[in-house]
């Protein structure tokens, strides 16, 4: 039983570093897409709003996409006062009881409460109305995705320290190289 619940910890934590991963590939757009307005703008004179509206689409949609992996890797921003004296089964606790009572139901009212607000600007085939992107309703969705990666993390994050309350090692965020320079 226990090394199936780990197998369903990993496939989830997998799918949510595959999304974080390959999310991360927006930063390098959105950097060269800022050298190109620049660029346009002040060494040629040239103002694109859809270009620079693309912009903001990547930005959204980099954060809204990686958010769950931040968690998945243990890298969200945490007050650690009490949390860094805990023991490991202390920690597996206090985040258990996190998920459970603060992030899930956070998840649960972001969806709810943008599904009309997304649904509506689908219905419109909502556009910019200034001349930019006609692609609103794809950039509104994610207020819809977001909420659906961090659920999905949410469980293999409650699994993971389920098991480590039940005396199994789950594994733990990958170590990354480098880290600290």
């Amino acid at each position: 039983m226990t090394q199936q619940l780990l197998r369903w910890q990993q496939r989830l934590a997998g799918f949510t570093t595959l999304v974080g991963r390959s999310s991360a590939w927006l930063a390098l757009l959105l950097v060269l897409g800022m050298v190109l307005v620049v660029v346009l703008r002040y060494g040629f004179g040239i103002g694109n709003i859809a270009l620079q509206e693309s912009l903001t689409y990547l930005h959204g949609s980099l954060f809204m996409l990686a958010i769950a992996y931040t968690l998945a890797e243990d890298e969200h921003v945490r007050v650690d006062v009490l949390y860094q004296r805990f023991s490991p089964r202390g920690r597996a606790w206090v985040n258990l009881l996190g998920t459970l009572f603060l992030l899930l139901p956070v998840c649960a009212a972001t969806f709810w409460l943008s599904l009309d607000y997304v649904v509506s600007s689908w219905r419109e085939q909502e556009a910019s109305a200034n001349g930019g992107l006609p692609f609103v309703y794809l950039l509104k969705t994610l207020l819809l995705i977001l909420p659906a990666l961090l659920t999905v993390q949410a469980l293999a994050e409650l699994l993971r320290h389920g098991l480590t309350l039940l005396g199994a090692a789950p594994p733990a965020p990958q170590d990354h190289p480098g880290e600290g320079l």
